[in-house]
């Protein structure tokens, strides 16, 4: 199995250098960057398997970072933020971010949360060589090649949108809460409001409006939303 690259991004030279001891240790290839403008660099120069992304940085802060790695990669980003700052959990998470950590955090904890991110976002195909796929009039949303198809056409869409999408489509007529979506899509408990939800289905929406007649991405009112499939 090839060794697995990380990029650590963060001011903090004595962050990086104890992320860099536990990740070598369990047998990571790491790559580290000071700044914002670094990361950058070093993202394009050789693309890593995962990012581990402080938010406040000089140059380009952690936000900016992201939405450039997110207009061309898919790549995980773990955000790095100070506690308490619920509002970065969920600007973090609309940029497209896969998770987020606390400072100070344990580094047993982030070991545990890159190795989880790295099974979901694999997409590998499972033992048993089974493609996880779900299709319906003109909409094939194909999980192992992570790919949206629309009316036959492959559409680009950010992993978390794929997921989610996958994830109701997979459970046709079954009304999910935010929360439910928040903690079964994204994996972890999840504090302040839940509005990235809905921006993710937003621009689902916009990837799918109008394709077929027989089904619907639905807002149940004061509930959640469904893949809403017609009998």
């Amino acid at each position: 199995m090839p060794i697995e690259k990380i990029l650590v991004a963060d001011d903090d030279r004595n962050i990086c250098e104890l992320l860099r001891l536990y990740l070598e240790k369990e047998h990571y290839s790491v790559a580290i960057a000071n700044d914002g403008n670094e990361a950058l660099a070093k993202f394009n120069a050789e693309p890593p398997g995962l990012v581990l992304l402080d938010i406040m940085m000089p140059g380009l802060d952690g936000w900016q970072v992201c939405r450039e790695i997110r207009k061309k990669s898919s790549c995980p980003i773990i955000m790095i933020t100070a506690k308490g700052e619920t509002f970065d959990k969920v600007l973090g998470l609309e940029l497209g971010a896969d998770d987020y950590v606390v400072k100070p955090f344990d580094a047993k904890e982030i070991i545990a949360r890159i190795k989880a991110v790295l099974r979901r976002t694999s997409g590998q195909v499972s033992s048993e060589n089974q493609v996880k796929e779900v299709s319906y009039d003109k909409l094939v949303v194909n999980m192992t090649k992570y790919e949206l198809k629309v009316d036959g056409k492959v559409v680009d869409t950010p992993p978390k949108e794929l997921e989610l999408l996958f994830h109701l489509a997979s459970n046709p007529n079954r009304v999910y809460t935010r929360d439910q979506l928040l903690d079964e899509v994204w994996g972890f408990e999840y504090y302040g409001d839940s509005r990235t939800v809905d921006v993710h289905i937003k621009r689902l929406r916009e990837k799918l409006e109008g394709v077929s007649g027989q089904w619907t991405l639905k807002t149940v009112w004061g509930v959640g939303y469904k893949f809403e499939v017609k009998e």
